[in-house]
């Protein structure tokens, strides 16, 4: 164990912007021993004792973005592809208003952010200070726990500090989700020498050097496998149904091979990353056979939650009140309930693992081999519309085609709904936003993932979701990312809706008339308009030949185009 310097220096010795920094060191180490390795920052006054601090630490990656807004969902990005928590430090004011939409995102889906927002002190806030604001209770109940600390202080003990922390750490841990740590800082907020931790005195030395936890918690972390095995052998003998939702790619895998284990079938949704035989069912449900045939199933196991198709989510609902239905079981590790139409449902925790050997075949398996024709016959279908010049249908069918290597991030409109709809054969990582399912902060969250893993990645948007969040191209700029923009000129996805046609464009569609080669000029990316598939497939090609940038590839649409091959689509395979 190290030894601390012969000379210390005491918190009472030390001037407020020092003081500042003492307890702004000891927050940043402290998150950094409960697993956080990235600190996102972005530019303010007030939070310089945070900001000097992380840029000292050893430990912790660095990264910074000129908008808050786009740099809570970067750090969301982070945290769904490291699977760890991520510091996010901000000044006071709007700037820590600017972080809700990425706060209510990852409460809802568990992502990890330790928001370390900077403040004005107590005696500032409500007396027409600049750039104050009440921030205590800013994220309401979209956190797991908030604490507001007191201004940094030589009066108080530093190990309050670290309780008080490492108890909202701890409830993260168990809980998932956002925690909001709201650090007020009196000036002055600069100093030109700052004492390291080894020299403070009040510091205890078992902390220090031990690089744990000031305070040990067990989290409860119940392992499912036994319980979920016993599920399995219960219904082996019943025509059981795999869902597949929001689920890492190699959990995903492991789930398919369980299906094969067992000769029941599995639909896949797309945030899953995998494809099956069964794929493409948010079509052929629509056919009244295929649904009958479908609904022969005695037991639903799913594996990830909130899931794109209603038509699937519906089939659901109807099926776990069946009298002769014998078991829905959700298995997942996201907070909260997840059960928004109020089934009887078994639900065990996201932490398990299923030998195979220990797997026996289903009594019933191969029950539902017939439904494995209804999707040759949706891409069948799905192909006989594919027309001279690319179109929406045709990237969604093909994407599988030139998502090698690359991290795919689906956007929260069209383009998901036709990739469930019709691609059969999907087989990569695939992260996406559909805890709120909201369109903005796509491309910040997507460069955020491909941070995390150190790698670039695929960001499959829409052209309304992509205005939502221009500014965060600088994020990808330099990632040697690709943006693949579906542009129908606005909201072609409200196309659907049974309003009235003469409201319907503005105050629905809300159309815009702007392309995206200039933006891409802006943030010094390569640009490519394809009009065929094999444009777009030479266009990647030469892009990863040739190029260190990134690549924003935008295929323009008509209006109303993807809606009548959605209809035409359905009508004919209700049809059959």
């Amino acid at each position: 164990m190290s030894k601390r310097p012969s000379q210390q220096i005491s918190l009472k010795q030390l001037s407020q912007a020092q003081i500042n920094r003492v307890w702004s060191s000891v927050l940043l180490e402290e998150a950094s021993r409960f697993g956080a390795k990235h600190v996102c920052i972005a530019p303010g006054s007030r939070s310089t004792p945070l900001a000097l601090e992380a840029i000292e630490h050893n430990e912790l990656v660095l990264h910074t973005h000129f908008d808050e807004r786009g740099l809570g969902f970067f750090a969301l990005g982070i945290a769904k592809s490291t699977q760890q928590p991520v510091i996010v430090i901000v000044t006071s004011g709007t700037a820590v208003a600017n972080l809700l939409p990425a706060v209510v995102e990852a409460n809802l889906t568990g992502e990890k952010l330790i928001l370390l927002t900077a403040d004005r002190p107590v005696e500032l806030v409500g007396v027409g200070a600049n750039q104050a604001i009440v921030q205590q209770g800013i994220f309401s109940t979209h956190v797991s726990k908030a604490l507001a600390l007191p201004s940094p202080s030589a009066e108080i003990d530093v190990g309050w500090l670290l309780s008080k922390f490492d108890e909202a750490l701890a409830m993260q841990a168990q809980l998932k989700g956002p925690i909001h740590i709201n650090c007020p800082f009196p000036e002055p907020l600069y100093v030109a020498e700052s004492p390291r931790l080894a020299e403070v005195k009040e510091l205890a030395e078992y902390w220090l050097y031990s690089k744990k936890t000031y305070l040990t918690q067990t989290v409860n972390a119940n392992d499912d496998s036994d319980t979920l095995l016993h599920f399995v052998q219960k219904h082996r003998h019943v025509k059981g149904l795999i869902i597949v939702g929001r689920l890492a790619f190699e959990k995903a895998q492991q789930v398919k091979a369980l299906a094969e284990q067992l000769g029941w079938p599995i639909l896949c949704d797309p945030q899953s990353g995998i494809s099956s035989d069964w794929s493409c069912y948010d079509v052929w449900l629509q056919n009244q056979t295929n649904l009958q045939q479908l609904a022969q199933c005695e037991a639903v196991l799913q594996f990830g939650a909130r899931l794109v198709s209603k038509r699937l989510l519906s089939f659901i609902k109807q099926k776990a009140v069946d009298v002769d239905f014998k078991q829905y079981a959700l298995v997942c590790d996201e907070p909260g309930e997840l059960n928004p139409d109020h089934l009887p449902m078994q639900r065990f925790s996201g932490k398990w693992s299923l030998p195979l050997s220990f797997v026996e075949s289903s009594d019933n398996g191969g029950w539902a081999d017939g439904l494995k024709a209804a999707r040759v016959m949706v891409v069948e279908e799905t192909h006989s519309l594919i027309l001279e010049t690319l179109t929406e249908l045709e990237v969604a069918t093909k994407l599988h085609e030139i998502t090698q290597g690359y991290p795919l991030f689906l956007g929260n409109s069209l383009g998901v709904r036709l990739v469930d709809m019709a691609c059969a054969n999907l087989h990569c990582e695939v992260f996406s936003n559909r805890g709120a399912s909201g369109i903005d902060g796509i491309v910040a969250t997507s460069a955020g993932v491909g941070a995390g893993l150190n790698k670039p990645t695929l960001t499959f948007i829409g052209d309304t979701s992509l205005l939502h969040d221009l500014n965060s191209l600088s994020l990808l700029a330099n990632s040697g990312g690709i943006v693949l923009l579906l542009n129908n000129d606005g909201g072609a996805i409200f196309d659907m809706l049974p309003v009235d046609e003469n409201h319907k464009q503005r105050l629905y569609q809300m159309p815009h008339a702007y392309q995206f080669a200039h933006a891409a000029q802006q943030f010094n990316m390569d640009y490519q308009r394809p009009t065929t598939w094999q444009q777009l497939k030479q266009a990647m090609t030469d892009f990863e030949a040739n190029s260190s940038r990134s690549l924003l590839i935008e295929v323009v649409t008509p209006a109303g185009q993807a809606s009548a091959h959605i209809k035409s689509l359905c009508s004919t395979i209700q049809g059959l």
